[in-house]
């Protein structure tokens, strides 16, 4: 079928030299902002109206923008097979079942991508970007079947108690209409770049329920009924704002990485004939432009979700200010200014690292327990074979696992020399440790992330040994100091410079000194010691809140290792296996299968004998599923 679209876009960059790729995915960003203006000025309670224009939109980005038929189909098999099994497969399996079909469809993608670039023959630029869509649907529909299964838990009293404040805020607990459902996974403002966001929040801007704190007098009128409000705010300054931040950066990457690029990393005769100095710092500036790609289509795609109104996240009574955050997902002054690997990862793809932690690390643990190695190696594997299988990939994930425990020893050893005495406020020579904080994560970060860029195994290591590896040569030293031999000797020279630490041995010696001499205030003094060493299980340094455990994109921190957990956590999956396998689980599952198809056959036959009726047409909206249970 003639592709009007496609030829028009082919011949402006044969004319022009454009980059074929670069201009689609320009036009699909900029274009959903004159679309997202009318979809934002749809009547309110015209939801399936609302729905359509969505997915229609999402069409023309899809077969006609970028040409991916093909492309459809991979997004179509996994939100297809997430909508059924949702909907008719009642067991406490149905999420699990469904993590790892949509993944395991994503994986098979990014094997074939991975092989595929290796041929010559094979042009890939379509089968990586939709992979890259791919991705994202994953986040959105993993977390949609887990909030459909919370919500069917919600409906049981008896299990209220088992969801987090969290859990209970995303659980669905009406599954949508296939128009609805379709209309969020297909929401062509993020469909190929992301945010990823949750239903109910879709849900409850589709509906307006999402501005019900708004107060009237922030609600533009209706142009065409002036005696009506719409209820989504005005919001067209900031959205402009952000699509020309997003064109800034746009523009940087289009231009610099024709002088900086990962091609003169591995290129030995030219970049080994400069200094070391200037081989480290030329990485770090590597990883800043590759970051102008990610910061350009997340801030666009953020401002059109501000500009269509997803992005409201509520109203400050107080300041009288409107909050467009919702779905946030770069934080560029937080990267850029992290003096911690643990900040600069928060600060970086935000949606994936609340997506990991909530539905995949807190799911893996057992309802009630604590997460465990079992979630921390679960997170890690998923947030790699996420982004894919090559080599580079993972040994950035390892190496940035290594950085966050060395960012551990230097906080926990190195931070407190510049806090006064009560461990808070800062000395006046605390600017040194923060600008140097910031230098060495900016050239440990351009070091890292080497891999990510060649891809391949023999180019990452052809990298990193450009620079002697270094980057691992500071982590061995630090783990050396802070978990060698001299581990006590460094640690107690570290705290002999704390003001915190000088105060309380001060503290400590007047004490002992106190406990030493007659009276009843030596004996108080005598218990107090007493009493200090029976209870002293654990050091100050390891009740930090700030450094509780994190996994920000799936890597964890090795510091935190207990081998002896390890093998408890191994011997209580082992035995929970066993336990399902004594119940018959397989058996149930296999009778819950039995029952999803009987009820799937049974709605199509109720569909097809009310054909005729224009309020059925397959909406499935009669349909209401009994919850999930445990048993079944």
């Amino acid at each position: 079928m003639y592709n009007f679209i496609d030829a028009g876009i082919c011949f402006l960059c044969d004319k022009y030299a454009i980059d074929n790729f670069t201009l689609r995915f320009a036009i699909c960003l900029l274009g959903s902002f004159p679309l997202n203006a009318i979809l934002k000025r749809l009547p309110d309670q015209r939801i399936h109206l609302k729905c359509t224009y969505i997915i229609f939109m999402c069409f023309v980005f899809l077969f006609g923008v970028m040409n991916l038929a093909s492309g459809f189909r991979t997004l179509f098999i996994s939100s297809t097979f997430t909508y059924l099994i949702t909907r008719f497969y009642h067991s406490a399996s149905m999420p699990h079942i469904n993590f790892v079909f949509v993944m395991g469809h994503l994986a098979l993608n990014h094997i074939y991508a991975h092989f595929a670039s290796t041929s010559t023959n094979t042009n890939i630029n379509s089968q990586i970007d939709i992979t890259s869509a791919q991705m994202v649907m994953v986040m959105k529909l993993t977390s949609f079947a887990w909030s459909y299964y919370d919500g069917n838990y919600l409906m049981k009293e008896e299990f209220d108690t088992q969801l987090t404040k969290y859990q209970q805020s995303r659980a669905i607990k009406k599954h949508p209409s296939l128009l609805e459902y379709y209309a969020y996974v297909f929401f062509y403002p993020t469909i190929l770049t992301g945010p990823s966001f949750d239903f109910v929040d879709f849900d409850s801007w589709l509906n307006c329920e999402m501005f019900n704190d708004l107060p009237e007098s922030r609600k533009p009128l209706n142009r065409y009924h002036q005696s009506e409000r719409r209820q989504i705010p005005k919001n067209g300054r900031l959205a402009f704002m952000k699509v020309v931040q997003g064109l800034f950066w746009m523009v940087l990457y289009s231009v610099l990485p024709k002088y900086i690029n990962i091609a003169t990393v591995l290129n030995s005769s030219v970049f080994m004939s400069h200094n070391f100095f200037y081989r480290i710092h030329y990485m770090y500036l590597l990883g800043l432009v590759t970051r102008f790609k990610y910061y350009a289509a997340w801030t666009i795609s953020e401002g059109s979700c501000i500009l269509c109104g997803l992005g409201y996240n509520g109203y400050d009574k107080r300041t009288g200010k409107i909050k467009w955050d919702r779905v946030k997902n770069i934080d560029i002054k937080g990267v850029e200014t992290a003096q911690s690997t643990r900040d600069c990862l928060e600060s970086w793809n935000m949606n994936t690292n609340k997506w990991l932690k909530y539905y995949v690390y807190l799911r893996v643990s057992k309802k009630g327990q604590k997460p465990g190695f079992r979630s921390t190696l679960f997170t890690f594997l998923t947030s790699a074979f996420w982004h894919g299988f090559s080599a580079g990939y993972y040994l950035t994930f390892a190496t940035g696992a290594l950085y966050q425990a060395c960012g551990k020893f230097y906080r926990r050893n190195f931070r407190p020399i510049f806090l006064q005495k009560d461990g808070v406020a800062p000395t006046k020579k605390k600017w040194m440790y923060d600008y140097l904080g910031d230098y060495v994560i900016k050239l440990s970060f351009g070091y890292m992330i080497q891999p990510f860029l060649a891809l391949k195994f023999k180019d990452s290591l052809k990298a990193w040994a450009s620079v002697y590896f270094y980057g691992h040569a500071i982590v061995i030293l630090s783990f050396f100091l802070f978990r060698g031999p001299y581990s006590k000797k460094v640690t107690n020279f570290c705290k002999s410079l704390q003001p915190k630490e000088i105060e309380i041995t001060n503290q400590k010696e007047l004490e002992k000194n106190i406990s030493q001499g007659p009276g009843v205030l030596s004996d108080i003094i005598k218990d107090k010691i007493a009493y200090e060493k029976q209870n002293k299980n654990t050091s100050e340094d390891e009740l930090d809140p700030l450094e509780l455990q994190e996994m920000n994109l799936g890597i964890p921190n090795i510091d935190d290792a207990d081998w002896e957990e390890v093998k408890e956590d191994f011997n209580k999956f082992i035995g929970e296996y066993n336990e399902w396998k004594d119940q018959k689980g397989m058996e149930i599952e296999e009778e819950n299968l039995s029952k999803a198809f009987q009820n799937f056959r049974k709605e199509l036959a109720e569909t097809a004998n009310n054909a005729s009726e224009s309020t059925r047409k397959m909406s499935f909206s009669g349909y209401s599923p009994k919850p999930a249970s445990k048993k079944e």
